[in-house]
């Protein structure tokens, strides 16, 4: 019997399906093993010596394996393709020699770059040994990861409270998106006028043409910057003769992009299907694990995490004999097209992403697939077969007209685009990161050299320029992929935990950077800038690949980097908190005090009128605050909300807002420990109410703060009972109550909205769910059975969805999206928790008789032993950023 070992438990199942019964296959679940978070686990002393701990949720696994590698004749490693992957085959050898399991046995490494049946055959023909250089790479990567998250986030702790963590990469990416947002408040707009004249033919056909030069000089986009310029222009274009200089038609050609790579894939997701990149890559990672298409699990798509453009050559064949089964002869080219990477630091060892078998057509499969996976799955396979299709045929014309005007001569200028042959378009077009305008939709009427044309009207319109876009999900990854920033592979684990840590936040599909993340990007700029610049981290990760290509010594590149980020750490030493504000007054001053609409100093306290506004810092974090406290108490967020940010400021630094209609008592705006709140007048217990997720501080007026203020609102009698319904915000959101029953609303504005109907509609929703269901869920979905038997369903619960297993729950992680969780992901959530000790509580044990059964007296009891002194609470850890 020969024991395979692979990741996850549905590859084990499927592969053991192809193997057949002389192999066992066994699944690690992912990493055994870690670095504790705990100082000393890298120890620079010791030649940068690892600590490694095994995972306790992988404790029982690896028991598993171990039992059953004694027994085995050969172990065979059949991890992911990847340095993760040779990385946890290495780490599942190394425990196994720890436990001195072998005796003996072949250990060999396999790779298969898909989950179909001749993928897995054919890997078992070609065994190879663990690749030392891709462990090593993982190492390097591994430690640095662990030095700059363990080092750097206590140095943030003393230095600058509110920061949670900075990593390697994180931080870099972090920078990112804090520069582009910095070139936003610092865009100035740039007014100019576009004049277009609406001409036609003399067969009568309409078309626009662009004034471009005047009086023999050209004329640029934003050469015309005010309305009297524009209006003389429009003056003389209104009554000139129009006629057609030239008239120039080049052709052209648009060529296919390549299948996907990890990057490209994650990008045109966003793009096109909204998906994030930790989205696109779970829903990648199912396809590739198989999904059951008529009672056989196959895997649809070749291994997701590649930098490679290029697929194998039997797979061009049949995408090639697909095409030209599927399309007309002038579709397929005389040659196979090759891709080449153009992405730097890009590693060539595995496949482009494509269909394991371009015959299964996406409407083959929608039967078996959710609506994110095939959505996926059709956009790999439309890239992949598009990507051999013939290139698009295209007509450029531009027509160059002339008119003369009282002695002047303007130019003007009219193009076009038009598809002679749609080629690859006919299936796939790329998405695109803005809104421009296609022009393959316009196209010119036919025009000749000196042809007369009829003037149909001038337009002359305004324009500003506009600055940069912030980044999406899919713009960051393609930028930092061109810098050269960390691995694609992580991309999607990076943006997670700028989101986790709240340093970024997603409006419209846009990273806005927030206070906290723009802080740490500023403090790492001003004290740590080497390791937050572009350059030093796309050349570390360069030493990174050199180390995976066994052409640089891994430990070498670790006492370089060492050396320089102890010095910088220690030189932060005896860095007092007013240095680290003054540098960050500077950095973020424009900012944190944007200039006033009166003209007047923007760092001027306007309630004392004396003091100096500056960043200051508390254990809840940073904020503003005035030189003259404690006599003048005025504070406010660190980004003002604009020129009227102390309109209506008390002189404790609390905005009111009005006066309640009823009581006279002025309602406040105030910042507090949990978050903004209003408060109805001063005194011993006021009342008083926090503004509900999503409400903005900025936003809030009299009106909405009263309505706030006077919650719970009374909706009306219950029908049945007589008893009143009620609506409120409580400790868990917007809800609705009856009778010491509760149901939850989905938005606060309901809570001041619903009517007695739709209150009775969801009190009865809440009791058909039964106990602990919300209103409007859905009732418990089941994922599957597990492997040992029972089913495993999803539910929402009371403190949010969970999985269960007979009397086994165990709570879903906030970071999962409960709608696209697998039963993979719940039967290793479950294991954790029994492993944890989250199972069914034993049967308690019976208290010993008070006398045995021959009548003696039971034995005396041995002295209790004394309890140890209780430790001091450890200190708080730092945990570096696995991501990076």
């Amino acid at each position: 019997m020969d024991l395979v070992i692979v990741e996850s438990p549905a590859k084990a199942k499927t592969i053991n399906k192809y193997l057949g019964s002389g192999y066992e296959v066994l699944a690690s679940y992912g990493h055994v093993r870690d670095l504790p978070a705990k100082d000393g686990s890298v120890d620079p002393e010791q030649d940068f010596h690892m600590l490694w701990e095994v995972d306790a949720k992988a404790q029982k696994r690896l028991a598993d394996i171990t039992r059953a590698v004694r027994g085995a004749d050969r172990l065979i490693l059949a991890t992911d393709p990847d340095r993760e992957g040779e990385a946890i085959s290495w780490h599942v050898l190394e425990v196994l020699r720890e436990k001195k399991a072998l005796k003996g046995q072949t250990v060999q490494r396999v790779v298969f770059n898909a989950i179909t049946k001749q993928s897995v055959l054919d890997a078992m023909k070609a065994p190879r040994e663990i690749d030392t250089a891709l462990v090593d790479a993982y190492l390097a990567r591994r430690a640095l990861d662990y030095l700059v998250g363990f080092t750097l986030s206590p140095v943030l702790w003393r230095k600058l409270p509110g920061a949670r963590s900075a990593g390697r990469v994180q931080s870099v990416a972090l920078r990112l998106v804090c520069d582009r947002e910095r070139d936003i408040e610092t865009f100035v707009k740039q007014e100019y006028w576009s004049l277009v004249a609406t001409l036609a033919n003399t067969k009568g056909e309409p078309f626009e043409a662009r004034l471009v030069g005047a009086d023999g000089k050209k004329i640029s986009r934003l050469g015309i910057n005010s309305g009297d310029e524009a209006a003389a222009f429009k003056r003389a274009l209104d009554f000139a003769d129009f006629s057609v200089a030239s008239v120039e038609a080049k052709p052209g050609k648009r060529h296919p992009q390549p299948p996907f790579t990890t990057s490209t894939l994650q990008q045109e997701a966003s793009r096109k299907l909204g998906l994030s990149a930790t989205n696109a890559m779970r829903t990648a990672q199912r396809l590739y694990e198989g999904v059951d298409i008529g009672g056989e699990t196959v895997g649809l798509i070749t291994y997701m995490r590649t930098d490679g453009v290029q697929i194998a050559p039997e797979a061009v064949t049949q995408v090639r004999s697909f095409i030209g089964r599927s399309y007309d002869r002038r579709y397929l080219p005389g040659a196979p097209r090759v891709y080449k990477t153009k992405a730097k630091n890009a590693q060539e060892a595995h496949e482009a992403i494509r269909p394991t078998d371009v015959s299964r057509r996406p409407q083959d499969v929608r039967q078996y697939l959710d609506k994110e996976q095939l959505a996926l799955y059709e956009l790999i396979w439309k890239r992949t077969v598009a990507s051999q299709m013939e290139s698009a045929e295209v007509e450029r014309t531009t027509a160059e007209i002339v008119a003369h005007a009282g002695g002047r001569g303007l130019e003007l200028r009219a193009s076009g685009t038009v598809i002679t042959f749609d080629g690859f378009l006919a299936l796939y077009q790329e998405g695109r990161d803005d809104d421009s305008e296609d022009e393959d939709s316009r196209r010119l009427p036919i025009l000749a050299a000196h042809e007369r044309l009829e003037n149909r009207g001038i337009a002359s319109t305004q324009h500003f320029t506009e600055p940069p876009p912030r980044y999406t999900e899919a713009s960051l990854v393609k930028k930092m992929e061109e810098l050269g920033i960390g691995r694609p592979s992580t991309y999607a684990a990076t943006l997670g935990v700028l989101r986790d840590r709240g340093y970024v936040e997603i409006d419209k599909k846009r990273l806005v950077p927030q206070d906290t993340g723009r802080l740490l990007t500023a403090f790492l700029e001003s004290f740590f800038r080497r390791y937050v610049e572009y350059d030093f981290t796309a050349s570390l990760e360069e030493k990174l690949d050199l180390i995976s290509d066994n052409e640089l010594d891994w430990k070498e590149v670790l006492r370089d980097f060492w050396r320089d980020f102890a010095a910088a750490i220690a030189g932060t030493k005896e860095l007092r908190t007013t240095e680290v504000l003054d540098s960050l007054n500077e950095v973020l001053g424009p900012h944190i005090f944007p200039p006033r609409a009166d003209g007047g100093d923007p760092r001027t306290c306007q309630v004392c009128g004396t003091g100096r506004l500056s960043l200051k810092t508390s254990k809840f974090g940073a904020f503003i605050g005035c030189s003259n406290y404690p006599e003048c108490r005025y504070t406010r967020p660190l980004a003002a909300s604009g020129a009227d940010d102390t309109a209506g400021v008390g002189g404790d630094g609390n905005k009111v807002l009005g006066q309640d209609p009823q009581s006279g008592l002025d309602v406040t705006l105030r910042d507090g420990r949990f978050g903004p709140y209003v408060q109805l007048g001063d005194g011993d217990k006021p009342k008083r109410a926090s503004l509900p997720k999503g409400w903005a501080p900025g936003e809030m007026t009299l009106e909405r703060a009263v309505e706030l203020l006077a919650l719970p609102r009374d909706i009306g009698l219950h029908p049945e009972t007589g008893k009143m319904i009620q609506a409120g915000i409580g400790r868990y959101g917007p809800y609705i109550s009856h009778d010491g029953k509760y149901a939850n609303l989905p938005t606060p504005e309901e809570v001041f909205e619903v009517g007695i109907n739709r209150a009775v509609d969801v009190l009865a929703e809440k009791a058909a769910g039964g106990r602990g269901a919300r209103a409007g869920s859905t009732p418990a979905k089941t994922l599957g059975d597990h492997p040992e038997g029972g089913a495993v369903t999803l539910r929402a619960g009371r403190f949010g969805p969970y999985v269960s297993h007979g009397k086994i729950n165990a709570t879903i992680p906030k970071s999962r999206d409960p709608e696209t969780f697998t039963l993979d992901e719940a039967v290793s959530l479950i294991a954790a928790k029994v492993e944890a000790g989250g199972g069914a509580k034993p049967a308690r044990k019976k208290a010993p008789a008070k006398a045995a059964a021959n009548g003696k007296a039971p034995a005396k009891k041995a002295a209790a032993k004394k309890a140890p002194a209780k430790k001091k609470p450890a200190a708080r850890k730092a945990v570096a950023t696995a991501s990076d």
